[in-house]
């Protein structure tokens, strides 16, 4: 079973998301939290695999208790999902530096919710790579970019080509054909990637790559 957790102060978009989560035989969801502080001490005592996490909430906004989820070694697991009114959000960007798997848009369809709910939970995928890598495209210019990390010295030449496709919002399998690989080695390429720079998931790698100037919002196209 994938344990969620909801987090938004609007009652009916909770219900709503319950509603559609619950009829999966594969979902749960364990608990509801009304403002980030009830989210985060949810997150702590239920130990979900996914939080849908709405920005905008009273006493504790998303962007902070995102990063307390992702910062505290007790959650390692534990991967958030964040929810905005509108998919170009000034805050999700924020949201994706502090540590957030993705995010979906609130009228999302209800099969890409769920889609999006068992994606992250396996921690194979980025969410909606296109709309994510757009997103970022827009907000990493406005931003200012640390110098590259020493870190990423010890990426080997094919290494920093295959989080250079990551970041262009490719899947293991595209990376694969792009590079004439098979998919399992594409894999474990980017599982070696995210060892060695001490990354969650491929949403910190996608973010990370920007930041340290190995891609530029457009260069690809797919």
């Amino acid at each position: 079973m994938i344990r969620t957790l909801l987090a938004d102060d609007q009652t009916l978009v909770r219900a709503g998301f319950r509603s559609i989560l619950s009829d999966e035989d594969d979902i749960e969801v364990v608990a509801e939290a009304a403002n980030g502080t009830q989210a985060v001490t949810l997150a702590r005592e239920t130990r979900p695999d996914v939080v849908l996490m709405d920005i905008r909430m009273p006493e504790l906004d998303g962007l902070e208790a995102t990063r307390q989820i992702v910062t505290d070694p007790r959650l390692d697991e534990v991967k958030v999902i964040i929810l905005t009114t509108f998919d170009l959000d000034d805050y999700v960007y924020g949201a994706l530096r502090s540590g957030a798997s993705g995010f979906l848009v609130k009228d999302t369809e209800p099969a890409e919710l769920i889609h999006a709910v068992r994606v992250v939970a396996r921690g194979d995928a980025l969410i909606a790579p296109s709309i994510t890598r757009r997103l970022i495209a827009e907000f990493a210019g406005r931003v200012k970019r640390p110098e590259p990390g020493p870190e990423l010295n010890s990426l080997t030449e094919r290494e920093r080509e295959v989080m250079s496709l990551v970041a262009g919002g490719l899947s293991n399998d595209e990376i694969a054909a792009r590079l004439v690989l098979s998919p399992a080695t594409a894999k474990t390429h980017v599982s070696r990637i995210m060892t060695k720079l001490g990354v969650r998931d491929r949403a910190q790698l996608v973010v990370l790559a920007y930041e340290a100037g190995m891609i530029t919002p457009g260069w690809l196209t797919t």
